[in-house]
């Protein structure tokens, strides 16, 4: 009868971004149950011989699933001292977690760019083409914010101007006068109306007209 032990100690939990690397990177079912104890484990000392007991395995596969593991880089050793000072190796998940957290950003910096064509082709009346949805993945890619991409959106539909073209001169304008977000933009504008003493509006100011350097 397999040793329910691990099931019944405590709370066994099995979180969703386990068993999304698992499935991503072909892991075998004790590598996969490895990770979930070493997650789950309050003291995470690498004690073969408990991890062989808790998990129904010999040795010999639970030291190639875990050294598996460390190629993966899904966990590292750590070596420290315990209370009354022998030094232990103790397991970090930290590896694995980092990659969860860089692939999450990913993913938001993805979804980020989805809305900024859906919001492109909301102010355009049309659907983009994958020309155009490549220059504006290009934009983000050479560092302009969202916010700076949108407002030249913006600035090309308030003077009826449905070309990316001309949104890209006006963040090449922009670029140059060193401006990353609209309110660098507003202050720049400010500046302007100071120095010709006459009230513009952003919308109503021609960037690509602009002499002023």
């Amino acid at each position: 009868m397999p040793n329910i032990e691990f099931l019944t100690e405590k709370r066994f939990t099995l979180s969703t971004h386990l068993i999304e690397i698992a499935v991503k990177n072909k892991l075998s079912l004790i590598e996969f149950l490895l990770l979930v104890y070493f997650e789950d484990a309050v003291d995470k000392t690498f004690d073969v011989d408990r991890i062989c007991k808790i998990l129904s395995l010999n040795s010999k596969e639970v030291l190639e699933a875990f050294n598996h593991l460390l190629t993966l880089n899904f966990l590292e050793i750590e070596s420290s001292k315990d209370d009354s000072n022998k030094r232990c190796e103790r397991i970090s998940l930290v590896p694995m977690y980092q990659a969860i957290f860089e692939k999450k950003m990913d993913n938001r910096r993805e979804q980020e760019k989805e809305n900024i064509f859906d919001v492109f082709q909301k102010e355009l009346g049309r659907k983009i083409s994958p020309m155009e949805y490549e220059i504006i993945n290009a934009w983000l890619e050479k560092g302009f914010s969202e916010e700076l991409v949108l407002g030249a959106l913006k600035e090309a539909v308030y003077n009826g101007v449905s070309s990316l073209r001309y949104i890209d001169k006006i963040l090449y304008e922009w670029k140059k006068k060193g401006y990353k977000e609209m309110k660098d933009v507003e202050v720049g504008l400010k500046s302007f109306r100071k120095e010709k003493e006459t009230k513009v509006d952003l919308f109503d100011y021609n960037w690509l007209d602009d002499e002023s350097e």
